[in-house]
């Protein structure tokens, strides 16, 4: 549920999300916020241990003085303060892609990543007024109990969820596997109120089908630990005899970039995948790994606006090289990279580090891509389900356009 990201590879041992070098640096970053020498064995974090130039330390200083001595409630943890502290420098960024997420809340995020946590199994998009279904994962509590996509959930446990943000209503969804969460939900006007199991979820990375035609779908959810691996297996166990292929990358936002620069490569013989730019104005070029093994196979893209990130360098990245067409609605617009910085207390910093540029030098950020051939689905939950095929596809207007373009009159 959180917003879409785009992740720098990750050091796999030990789930270490920072590079070595890095890590100094976001020490150094963390370090001389506060020079008061009255509290630095209790609050670690904000030690005098170096200048931070520019940093109006007084105020810091005297504001910390007041809340210790004036405070009528029981005074804040010492850990408490640490973490509203540098989740203050981090929200001083204004940037919504970078945030700071405290002990409990960087676990729940290390499990988002390697596809495993304990709720419901949905995504949700959350926007100014309530947090609408995009995905419901197949044969999760959510399917089970009845969500669809495109439910607009107005409650949780009774609690209304109006202008929540992700993390909000991601943390009142989960809990411990066993319990029930009431949800309700407004379908078309109608509220619902839909009792749902919590289970460990596993949230699938990738999943295919064969279609009519003799077109192969293969639909990514997100890009995670398995995802390269998932991929290259749906390729190698479905290409065989197949005349094109079908990458369904809608409400995909995003994820680590050495996954999508191996979807990119299976797809492209030579030349440049994308590239990173910090911001000293150093130019990282990512090249495909090549030898492909669906060079020349027709391939068309679905997107629409919740296409992000890493779905968006793989879209653009096949559509720069002439390996894809684009059908749908314009995607979403995210152009950058982050990177988790794990802090002593196993806190984390998620910021942002690099921009990412498209082959031909675009980006896509804030603008999204505009798709070949534009295509919008009129309602949510009329979306191809993979995971019950056998629901078919007869209302899902975009991929049946896809599948005009690689020349197959749908009838499913």
């Amino acid at each position: 549920m959180p917003l879409p990201g785009l992740l720098v590879p990750r050091l796999r041992r030990g789930l270490a999300l920072a590079f070595v070098l890095l890590v100094g640096l976001g020490a150094g970053v963390t370090a001389g916020v506060y020079a008061d020498q009255a509290y630095p064995d209790q609050l670690p974090l904000l030690a005098p241990r170096a200048s931070a130039k520019g940093l109006d330390q007084a105020t810091f200083n005297r504001a910390l003085q007041i809340i210790h001595n004036d405070y009528y409630d029981p005074r804040p943890s010492y850990a408490n303060l640490s973490h509203g502290t540098v989740r203050g420098l981090v929200e001083g960024l204004n940037d919504r892609f970078s945030y700071y997420l405290d002990p409990a809340e960087y676990q729940r995020q290390l499990n988002s990543y390697a596809g495993q946590y304990t709720g419901i199994g949905v995504e949700v998009t959350n926007n100014a007024d309530y947090p609408v279904v995009d995905t419901v994962f197949p044969d999760s509590p959510a399917a089970k109990s009845g969500l669809r996509p495109g439910d607009v959930i107005i409650k949780i446990d009774g609690q209304d969820v109006h202008g929540q943000n992700s993390d909000q209503t991601s943390n009142l969804i989960r809990g411990k596997a066993g319990t029930t969460v009431l949800i309700t939900v407004d379908r078309g006007g109608e509220h619902l109120d839909l009792p749902v199991v919590r289970e460990p979820i596993t949230i699938p990375s990738v999943r295919s089908v064969k279609l009519e035609g003799n077109v192969l779908y293969i639909r990514i959810y997100s890009f995670g630990d398995s995802t390269a691996a998932d991929f290259d297996k749906a390729l190698k166990d479905g290409l065989p005899g197949e005349k094109g292929v079908i990458l369904d990358l809608r409400n995909d936002g995003g994820g680590f970039i050495d996954a999508a620069q191996n979807v990119i490569s299976q797809f492209v013989s030579s030349g440049e995948a994308f590239e990173l730019r910090d911001h000293s104005g150093h130019v990282d070029r990512h090249n495909v790994s090549g030898n492909p093994p669906a060079a020349s196979i027709p391939v068309v893209v679905l997107v629409n606006a919740n296409t992000a990130s890493a779905s968006e360098m793989v879209s653009g990245s096949l559509s720069a090289h002439h390996r894809a067409k684009l059908v749908g609605t314009v995607t979403f617009g995210k152009g950058s990279v982050q990177q988790d910085f794990p802090l002593p207390d196993g806190s984390d910093l998620h910021i942002t580090i690099r921009r990412w540029f498209l082959p031909d030098g675009s980006s896509v950020e804030q603008k999204g891509l505009t798709p070949t051939v534009g295509a919008k689905l009129a309602n949510p939950a009329e979306m191809y389900d993979a995971g019950k095929p056998e629901l078919g596809h007869a209302k899902d207007t975009q991929l049946n356009a896809a599948l005009q373009l690689l020349g197959v009159s749908s009838a499913a």
